[in-house]
């Protein structure tokens, strides 16, 4: 099986340590600092975007070995159970997470964006600019996840 290294572009930082803390993200401000190696003008550009989409990696978990069993989401037993690929908690294959954050400000080789549910420490392996042209449209989601997800980004 194909396998490759991904090496991180950057690192998070903010006020929340604690990984089993994951609602309340919505108010979150966490500086990404980018590696020297890709200079200080890297970001040029950025600021005229609204939004930015964060890869990362979730680096703070044990990874589990057996992905064969759907799983009660977040291990609730009042939710149904679904397979790895149908929900985007940080216990997967390959621990990555993306979420798309506003972006504050770009200063040099620093991004401060809001609303990152990554924890300080976390390394960043990629950034994208949200282009309208890229959104879904007509997102369909189970009644369960709305519940679910509605305190997530409150602040």
């Amino acid at each position: 099986m194909l396998s490759f290294e991904i090496t991180p572009i950057g690192t998070v930082r903010n006020d929340r340590t604690d990984v089993q803390h994951t609602d309340n993200w919505g108010a979150v401000r966490s500086t990404i600092t980018i590696d020297e190696r890709f200079g200080d003008l890297c970001l040029q550009g950025l600021e005229g975007f609204s939004h930015v989409e964060v890869l990362f990696i979730f680096d703070q978990f044990p990874e589990h070995g057996d992905y064969r069993e759907p799983r009660p989401y977040r291990g609730r037993s009042d939710l149904p159970p679904v397979g790895v690929f149908a929900g985007r908690g940080p216990r997967r294959p390959n621990c990555m997470g993306v979420t798309c954050c506003a972006i504050e400000s770009v200063r040099g080789r620093e991004l401060t964006v809001v609303g990152l549910d990554a924890v300080s420490g976390t390394p960043v392996i990629d950034l994208k600019p949200t282009m309208a042209e890229f959104l879904p449209m007509n997102v369909k989601q189970p009644e369960w996840v709305s519940r679910l997800m509605s305190e997530y980004f409150q602040p």
